[in-house]
């Protein structure tokens, strides 16, 4: 089993971040006045820059067929890959659900958003950072094994966090999902696998509709707390620090990887919570803090949603100033 660095100091002390990106993130094209926009890649990439200390910028890489297939299905892959190409090559829009579109540079930048994930879990099993950041779009969490779904088409945190398990040897690894929107797709990728948990905090009701407390999976590894409609950052973090944390803890995993949405914001156009900027930065706290006693501080955190640009460059900044330990 892989070991935890040793640390002989506080968590703040010893934080190193990595942030993985690529121009292709911006690239992806949606019909005008979709809310999963190129300029969302641009809003990320503005709160990045107000943190000196996140310097270290690698380019991400595409996804292989195996790193796709530890989720997604073959006739899946063979489908989204072809329409995809197709609207890549024509310079169309190709809809894929109610939600979700294909156009120029999508492939790219999906494969791209699948693959930053697993150079995620790398970097940080093997020493390289203490924790890293995709900053890809489009998002993956809605993405089940065998649809796009959600503005998603490959489920990026469920398979980076089947990566770990499958090249770095890890038995039980979790992903933290703190979107507005219950990760549906998360949560059918790991509902009979033993060894990989998923907790979420999401509103009720709310897309998809999916994400009830009841939905504990076949090995009792999901955890699902919803919030009301209005409710505000001290609800949301009592969900965190009450229920969902204390289940991960007795899960021990040697692995956190975070499903980071920002839509949760009070100003965000599609949701009902009433999070401010400082909320987002105190939940990620909770969870490096405990990362730090579970697995030597081992984070990776992945891009989910957000659609007010002010405010998700601000939550942006809040959250990885957060696994800095500042």
């Amino acid at each position: 089993m892989l070991q935890p660095p040793v640390r002989t100091g506080c968590f703040a002390e010893f934080m190193s971040g990595l942030i993985i990106t690529h121009h292709a993130a911006g690239e992806h094209q949606v019909p005008i006045g979709h809310p999963e926009r190129p300029a969302r890649y641009a809003a990320v990439m503005n709160g990045i820059s107000r943190l000196d200390e996140l310097d270290r910028h690698i380019e991400a890489e595409p996804a292989t067929r195996a790193q796709l297939e530890y989720i997604h299905t073959p006739e899946y892959l063979d489908e989204i890959c072809r329409l995809a190409s197709d609207a890549d090559s024509t310079q169309t829009l190709t809809q894929l659900d109610a939600d979700t579109w294909a156009g120029t540079g999508s492939l790219d930048a999906a494969l791209r958003g699948a693959g930053a994930g697993c150079m995620a879990v790398d970097h940080v099993l093997s020493g390289q950072a203490d924790f890293a950041f995709s900053a890809m779009r489009p998002p993956g969490h809605h993405a089940e094994p065998d649809k796009a779904m959600g503005f998603c088409l490959f489920s990026n945190a469920a398979i980076a966090a089947e990566h770990a398990r499958q090249k770095w040897g890890l038995e039980n690894v979790a992903v933290l999902d703190f979107d507005v929107h219950h990760g549906n797709g998360t949560q059918a990728a790991f509902w009979d696998r033993q060894g990989l948990f998923y907790a979420s905090s999401h509103q009720m009701p709310l897309y998809p509709g999916s994400g009830h407390a009841d939905e504990t999976g076949e090995y009792q590894n999901i955890f699902n707390m919803p919030l009301n409609d209005g409710e505000d950052g001290t609800a949301f973090l009592a969900a965190w620090s009450g229920s969902l944390l204390p289940q991960i803890r007795d899960a021990s995993p040697e692995l956190i990887i975070i499903s980071a949405g920002f839509d949760a914001h009070k100003l965000d156009p599609l949701a009902g919570l009433e999070l401010s900027v400082s909320d987002f930065g105190e939940v990620t706290k909770y969870i490096a803090e405990l990362a730090d006693r579970l697995c030597g501080g081992r984070v990776v955190s992945m891009l989910e949603g957000g659609y007010h640009l002010e405010a998700l460059t601000d939550c942006t900044e809040s959250h990885l100033s957060a696994l800095l330990g500042r």
